[in-house]
């Protein structure tokens, strides 16, 4: 499978294959005086579905990390009736329809800042809003999300400052993984892994699959997999970690009879080559990763 032999997915490839400058401009919104942005000290709650949700996690686990505050991601769907006491709400919402996520912002504590990250301005989510983030130069055509998560990922891990990435070294790692060739098979079973944040981003990386290729994906925190779910790996499944496995995973992982795929990127850049493998698997199966099954841009229930 190369990139020149897809026929379809080609919407979905060229947003792919945009990220390394959607990258660029995200590190230079990040780095400004980006209104709304949690300051140090703030106690955040980061609101979000589906791929927003797995971006706030990643974006609550660094941040609290680097000791900025503390910061909760939370399915919108799922907000507990009784919520701690927060700075701060950040919504996350490519099409800013997204009723789960108006819903949430409409029974927070009255006066609660909210920030809203946005792919559409002119929105619902966006009239609930004190402040917004005007992400809509990465917005997608795409019902599958792939620029737009990645790129607020960029200026969120900017913005945290001394923690964040070199991102013209990340750009580049961008760069190698739209370079290099999708000629992984498509396996039977997908396990994505991955340590701290960037299980958050596996989740996200088997989601692509999921949703581009309709096959079976899952994924968890490395440090989890032995823990039950191993015990459905065997040959044809491929075990793909964003982060380094220790010996002793890697050793277990492969005695099933699995792949196993261990990533020397960072986890972000890693994910565009799961991102051009969904694609790739998909039209191997004649299906078109532009028109994933059972989906449309923002769930909006009437």
């Amino acid at each position: 499978m190369t990139d020149t032999s897809l026929t379809l997915g080609r919407i979905t490839s060229q947003e792919i294959a945009s990220q390394p400058d959607c990258w660029t401009r995200a590190h230079e919104q990040g780095a400004g005086r980006t209104a709304g942005l949690p300051a140090a000290g703030e106690r955040v709650l980061v609101l979000g579905c589906g791929t927003s949700y797995y971006v706030a996690g990643a974006y609550a686990w660094l941040r609290e990390q680097s000791g900025l505050g503390v910061t909760d991601a939370q399915i919108a769907s799922e907000l507990p009736p009784v919520l701690r006491d927060y700075d701060r709400v950040v919504a996350i919402s490519r099409s800013g329809t997204t009723t789960e996520v108006v819903q949430a912002l409409e029974v927070l504590p009255a006066g609660t800042p909210v920030t809203a990250v946005l792919g559409e301005l002119g929105t619902p989510v966006g009239a609930l809003a004190t402040d917004i983030v005007d992400l809509s130069y990465a917005d997608e055509r795409s019902v599958v999300q792939t620029r737009f998560p990645t790129t607020l990922l960029t200026l969120l891990r900017t913005h945290l400052g001394a923690t964040g990435p070199d991102v013209a070294g990340l750009v580049e790692q961008a760069r190698s993984a739209l370079a290099e060739p999708t000629t992984t098979p498509v396996p039977r079973q997908l396990v994505v892994l991955g340590t701290g944040w960037a299980a958050a981003l596996a989740q996200e990386a088997a989601l692509k699959c999921r949703e581009s290729v309709g096959m079976w994906a899952e994924a968890y925190a490395t440090g989890e997999y032995r823990h039950g779910p191993i015990s459905v790996a065997g040959p044809g499944t491929l075990v793909w970690a964003l982060t380094p496995l220790t010996p002793v995973q890697a050793e277990a992982i492969e005695a099933t009879g699995a792949t196993v795929r261990e990533a020397s990127r960072d986890p972000q850049a890693e994910l565009i080559a799961v991102q051009r493998h969904a694609v790739a698997w998909a039209a191997a199966g004649g299906r078109d990763a532009d028109v994933p099954a059972h989906l449309t841009r923002s769930v909006v229930v009437l």
